[in-house]
């Protein structure tokens, strides 16, 4: 039943759920298509959460972008003898 008037005096704003630590709450506006393909992508594996799969497709992006040690080692390899030869 509800009630004519509720008391809000106590109540306190922010998100029902505390954020873990080493995670940040923010809003970003993503294409409609974007959200789609993450949310059918957790809907097909039969559940989950799109916002860490959206999370994990961000770090493998970034794992991609580092340099592999190999490449790391063959360029400094290539300075350094470039520097003996002179």
């Amino acid at each position: 039943m509800m009630k004519d008037e509720y008391d809000f005096s106590q109540g306190t704003r922010g998100a029902i759920e505390p954020i873990p630590q080493g995670k940040t709450r923010i809003t970003i506006p993503l294409d409609d298509d974007v959200l789609t393909w993450f949310r059918e992508q957790v809907h097909q594996a039969g559940g989950g959460n799109y916002q860490t799969l959206i999370n994990e497709a961000l770090r493998d992006y970034i794992q991609q972008q580092r340099e592999p040690l190999e490449e790391i080692l063959r360029r400094v390899l290539r300075e350094e003898l470039g520097r003996i030869g002179k």
